[in-house]
């Protein structure tokens, strides 16, 4: 696992009530604003996949937001993993 400062890749699987209720374009703003890249992507069994790469402590903020209770619908899980960034994100895409 990447040490705290360090760049780093978040993987999140959001579960709940989060697709067509805007959670993916709330993501997508969350990044932007952390200065983060990556995806917020619909799955078929009702999750949002969230992969974003930047600063430890800036991925860390993003996943405090995804489960801090301010996004569209309702979050009941996050579940996260963390690994070296691949560096092959640009921006911040919604899928």
């Amino acid at each position: 696992m990447p040490h705290v400062g360090d760049s780093c890749r978040l993987t999140a699987w959001v579960h709940g009530d989060v697709q067509g209720v805007g959670f993916r374009w709330w993501t997508r703003s969350r990044a932007l604003e952390l200065g983060l890249v990556g995806t917020a992507t619909n799955t078929a069994d009702g999750r949002v996949l969230v992969v974003a790469e930047g600063e430890r402590a800036r991925c860390e903020a993003l996943l405090a937001a995804l489960r801090g209770g301010g996004a569209p619908g309702r979050v009941d899980l996050v579940v996260d993993g963390w690994d070296l960034p691949r560096g092959a994100l640009t921006g911040f895409t919604e899928r």
